[in-house]
C-alpha cells in the first residue's frame, strides 16, 4: 500500500474525522508537517496552516516562519501566524523551554478553534511512530505508569495525531517522491532537549544491541493499550468505591482507603489528575496514619489529613471547603466571608472580644496549622464559660439558626479540637487567661 492508501485507512480505522470536516494543520515548517499538508492535499481535505514563531533560534525561526507562509500561499490555503515570547514565559512561569512552548501552542490553537467565524473542526499534528517510540521511552523513565506507556493517543477531543502509523523513513520517501521542500531545525541536532537526546544518543545506542528495539516498542504500544482498557476499568470500580465528591473537593475514608490493594497505585490514581506527581505517592500514603492537619500539596491542591479522612483540596480559595492557615498572620477570602488574624503580646484591652464576630485565643494553646472548614453533624465543643463539651448541631440550635444558616456555618479546628465556631462562639478552652502573654487575634468580615 502507498502511504496515502495507508493514511486513508488509518483515518478510517480510527475514526480520526470526516471528509467534510474543516481541518488546521500544525505546520513548523519542517518535513513532518509538510508531508501532512501534502496528504491532506492528495485525499482532498479542506485545511488551513497554524505556525508559531517561539523566537528561540534568532533568525532561523523568522526564515521558517517565511517558508510557512510560502508553502499556505502554495496551497492556496489561510495561514495563521502567532508570535511567543517564549523564553520570557518560561522564566515567568518557572517552566522548562519545551513545556512553554507545548503550553502556548495547544492554547493558541485551541482559540482558534474556539473562534466560530474559522468554522474549524479538529487541529492537526504531524506526530508520527518515531515521536510515539521517543515518547513511551520518556514516559517510562519519567515514572508515569502504564498509562504514559500507551504513548501518544490519535484523538483527544480535538487534537488528531493521523500519522502515528507511518515511520519518518515513509514520510522521508514520500516528500522525495513528491518533491517536497522543508526547513530543517538545527536544534533538533542538539542533545539540550530531553527528546533529542533520546533521538540522537539513546535510541541508537539501544538499537546496536537490540536491533528491533523500535518495532518492538511499537508493537508493545498496541499492548499497552489494550492492558490500559483492563487496568482503567479496575481502577475506575475502585475510585468509585471511595470518593465522595463535594463541591470542588474529594473526600476518602482512611479506613476504606488502608484496605484497598495496590494501595499506592490506587492512591496515584486518586492524586494525579490535580498535579500530584508519582514520587508523591509515598507521602500521601504517609498521611493515613498521620496526625489531623498533616497535608502534601501540588501546585494547585492539597491533600489534607483530616481525622478519619482524607481531603482533595484546592488551594486556599473562595470555593475551597476545607483552607489550612499556616502563619500567625494573614487575611483569606471563604465560603462564609473574609477573615483576617494576626498575633501580638497581650494587652490589658485583650480581654473576651464583646463581637462575635472576632475572637482572641491564648496563642500558646494554638498549635499551626489550623483547618478552617465546614462544620459536620459529629462535631462537638465546649462553648466558652462552659466546662462540659456540647454538641454543633444542638448549639445551632439553640442559636435559632435557620437551615440555611446552619449550612453556611464554618469551624476553625486545631488537632481534632474546635477553636472558634467562626462568627459565633470560641471554644473555652483557647480563651485568654491572667497567665496569657500572647494573643491570637481572628476577624471576620462578612462579605
Amino acid at each position: 500500500m502507498t502511504l496515502i492508501e495507508r493514511y486513508k485507512a488509518n483515518l478510517q480505522k480510527e475514526n480520526l474525522f470526516q471528509p467534510g470536516d474543516r481541518l488546521l494543520l500544525a505546520v513548523s515548517g519542517g518535513l513532518d508537517s509538510v508531508v501532512l499538508c501534502e496528504l491532506c492535499r492528495q485525499c482532498g481535505y479542506d485545511f488551513e496552516i497554524a505556525h508559531c514563531n517561539f523566537h528561540l533560534r534568532g533568525n532561523e525561526s523568522d526564515r521558517d516562519m517565511a517558508f510557512v507562509g510560502k508553502l499556505g500561499a502554495h496551497y492556496g490555503v489561510k495561514t495563521f501566524i502567532k508570535h511567543f515570547d517564549t523564553a520570557a514565559v518560561a522564566a515567568e512561569q518557572k517552566t522548562s523551554i519545551e513545556e512553554t512552548a507545548r503550553n502556548l501552542r495547544y492554547q493558541w490553537f485551541h482559540k482558534l478553534l474556539d473562534d466560530t467565524k474559522n468554522h474549524l473542526r479538529f487541529i492537526l499534528t504531524a506526530h508520527h511512530a518515531d515521536d510515539n517510540i521517543e515518547t513511551v521511552l520518556m514516559n517510562f523513565f519519567r515514572g508515569t505508569g502504564i498509562n504514559g506507556l500507551k504513548g501518544i493517543q490519535p484523538k483527544q477531543g480535538k487534537l488528531v495525531r493521523p500519522l502515528l502509523f507511518a515511520r519518518r523513513a515513509d514520510l522521508e520517501i514520500f516528500a522525495k517522491e513528491n518533491q517536497l521542500d522543508h526547513v530543517t531545525d538545527s536544534s533538533n541536532l542538539s542533545n539540550d532537549h530531553t527528546r533529542n537526546y533520546f533521538r540522537n544518543e539513546l535510541l541508537p545506542a539501544i538499537t546496536k544491541v537490540y536491533p528491533e528495539a523500535k518495532e518492538n516498542v511499537l508493537r508493545n504500544i498496541n499492548r499497552f493499550k489494550e492492558s490500559t482498557l483492563l487496568y482503567q476499568k479496575a481502577v475506575d470500580a475502585q475510585l468509585k468505591k471511595l470518593k465522595e465528591q463535594k463541591g470542588d473537593e474529594v473526600h476518602i475514608p482512611v479506613l476504606k482507603l488502608q484496605k484497598v490493594t495496590p494501595l499506592a497505585t490506587i492512591v496515584y490514581e486518586l492524586i494525579k489528575e490535580v498535579g500530584f506527581s508519582a514520587q508523591q505517592t509515598d507521602e500521601v500514603v504517609a498521611l493515613l496514619s498521620a496526625e489531623t492537619g498533616k497535608y502534601v500539596s501540588s501546585a494547585t491542591h492539597r491533600v489534607i489529613k483530616n481525622r478519619n479522612w482524607l481531603i482533595i483540596a484546592p488551594l486556599a480559595t473562595t470555593a475551597a471547603g476545607h483552607i489550612l492557615i499556616e502563619t500567625t498572620k494573614g487575611k483569606l477570602s471563604f465560603g462564609a466571608g473574609t477573615m483576617e488574624w494576626e498575633e501580638k503580646i497581650k494587652t490589658a484591652n485583650d480581654a473576651i472580644p464583646a463581637a462575635a464576630h472576632n475572637a482572641s485565643f491564648d496563642a500558646a494553646t494554638i498549635q499551626l496549622p489550623l483547618l478552617l472548614r465546614r462544620w459536620k453533624t459529629s462535631d462537638y465543643f465546649y462553648p466558652l464559660g462552659m466546662q462540659k463539651k456540647k454538641k454543633l448541631g444542638r448549639f445551632l440550635s439553640d442559636q435559632k439558626l435557620s437551615l440555611t444558616q446552619k449550612e453556611n456555618v464554618w469551624v476553625l479546628e486545631m488537632d481534632k479540637k474546635i477553636a472558634w465556631v467562626v462568627g459565633m462562639r470560641i471554644d473555652d478552652r483557647f480563651k485568654i487567661k491572667d497567665k496569657t502573654t500572647s494573643v491570637l487575634n481572628f476577624k471576620l468580615l462578612i462579605s
